[in-house]
């Protein structure tokens, strides 16, 4: 049922995409007269659909994409010549109706976040907002560039005053590269030089620490939890373990294994009160390692505070984010093509099928969310220069005016060519990760 409803969120998220993404090319193209003949929701054989003027709309047999067909729009076709035809409008004409479609995927990106901050625009309360280190890893890049728990990081990479978000997004991107952090500690000022490593689990730089938040229990790991067991409930907040206060997931884990076995002490909070508990650790198998658990999940939680946006300030801050998403993406490129990140953060139509389907279980924010970042990602991926994505037209039409002169016939052909297997090998390492994600290690 679960995979039912999570496919059947797929297809409304990719079908606004695609709607949204070749209306543009629609738009732009029947706005410099160029004669559209098919616009197509998905590929392969016509299922239904109607005819209107010169148009047939149709749905097509697999829906996972979608194109809009001008007459004339490959070279050696029978109408490229006809006035009302793609390659015979001027080459300015092209380049825009080219880009109509990934502008319009920007403009929804835009459009979605800016009704979500009218609505609702959740920050992190200004006390979490402060990047103060909770946790380092032992021998993490935080460890070994001398960072201690307490530290506040008050500029990283010339950032100054950063938030934990800010902190995180520095980190993700830049696995092997040194990062140049400075942190207040007990009201002076430490300089270092950070590295994070690649996480070879999530493809993205980890520099081994991690900022403060309240700890809550999640949910119970088995029926014969020992948390459960001592009388820890669902949604109890941790305050200290062993008498060391609780700000970050890693430090719980770290008391749990150095117990080595001997009962924990844990401080809770619940509605109205606190109370201790404890806990007697039991030796149990996680991904292949022996290790002292509790029997809990639990998820790390900021204090957020809800407010509405008036229209002008949720534009801005819309654009704000998206700004950020896009060097986002365009780091993580960056990281591939430098082999200091992994590809693994890929997801094919299995991965984005759970996607979907998890954030409209969470509730229509999330999805809002999750739609908008999908958005911004089909435009930057379309806009590569890659030929056969509307990038690669793009590039070929700069060339083209930059030279003054059509590319040759059998040139084209063999851009396009490239193009094809390019995107089938991306698709297939796609459908890779995918699988790998769902099939049990070893």
């Amino acid at each position: 049922m679960v995979v039912l409803q999570n496919i059947l969120w797929l297809l409304v998220l990719i079908g606004v995409m695609i709607l949204i993404h070749e209306l543009g090319h629609f738009w732009a193209a029947r706005y410099f007269n160029v004669r559209v003949e098919v616009f197509s929701f998905g590929f392969g054989p016509r299922l239904f659909g109607f005819r209107r003027g010169d148009t047939d709309y149709r749905f097509s047999a697999i829906l996972f994409g979608g194109y809009v067909k001008m007459m004339g729009e490959q070279p050696g076709d029978e109408d490229s010549d006809d006035p009302n035809g793609f390659l015979a409008k001027p080459r300015w004409q092209r380049l825009i109706i080219a880009f109509a479609g990934p502008f319009m995927n920007i403009l929804l990106s835009v459009a979605l976040l800016t009704g979500l901050f009218m609505n609702q625009f959740q920050t992190v309360a200004e006390l979490d907002q402060r990047p103060v280190i909770a946790h380092v890893n032992k021998d993490s890049a935080a460890d070994k560039a001398g960072l201690r728990e307490g530290d506040r990081i008050i500029e990283i990479d010339g950032q100054k005053n950063p938030t934990w978000e800010d902190v995180t997004l520095k980190e993700i991107a830049s696995a092997y590269r040194g990062m140049r952090v400075a942190v207040d500690r007990d009201g002076s000022r430490v300089e270092t030089t950070v590295t994070p490593v690649l996480d070879e689990e999530v493809g993205v730089g980890s520099a081994g620490w991690s900022g403060r938040g309240h700890i809550q229990i999640e949910r119970f790991t088995s029926s014969e939890s020992p948390a459960e067991k001592a009388g820890v409930k669902v949604g109890d907040i941790l305050l200290a373990a062993s008498g060391q206060p609780i700000h970050s997931s890693f430090k719980l884990q770290e008391i749990i294994s150095k117990s080595e076995g001997k009962p924990v002490e844990l401080r809770v909070e619940r509605p109205g009160k606190q109370e201790t508990v404890v806990v007697q650790p039991v030796m149990g198998n996680i991904d292949g390692k022996n290790r002292w658990l509790i029997g809990v999940a639990f998820q790390q939680k900021l204090d957020l505070v809800t407010t509405k946006l008036p229209f002008p300030e949720a534009l801005s801050e819309s654009v704000k984010q998206n700004m950020k998403g896009a060097s986002l993406i365009f780091q993580f490129l960056r990281g591939i093509l430098e082999r200091r990140m992994s590809a693994k953060q890929l997801s094919g139509p299995i991965g984005m099928t759970t996607i979907a389907g998890n954030a409209a279980r969470r509730g229509p924010a999330a999805f809002v969310e999750v739609m908008s970042m999908v958005s911004l990602n089909l435009a930057i991926f379309n806009l590569l220069p890659i030929p056969i994505l509307d990038g690669g037209v793009i590039l070929l039409l700069l060339v083209e005016m930059l030279i003054r002169r059509d590319l040759s016939l059998p040139v084209k052909e063999a851009v396009i060519k490239v193009g094809f297997v390019f995107l089938m090998v991306v698709t297939v390492f796609a459908l890779y990760n995918d699988i790998t994600k769902i099939l049990p290690p070893g």
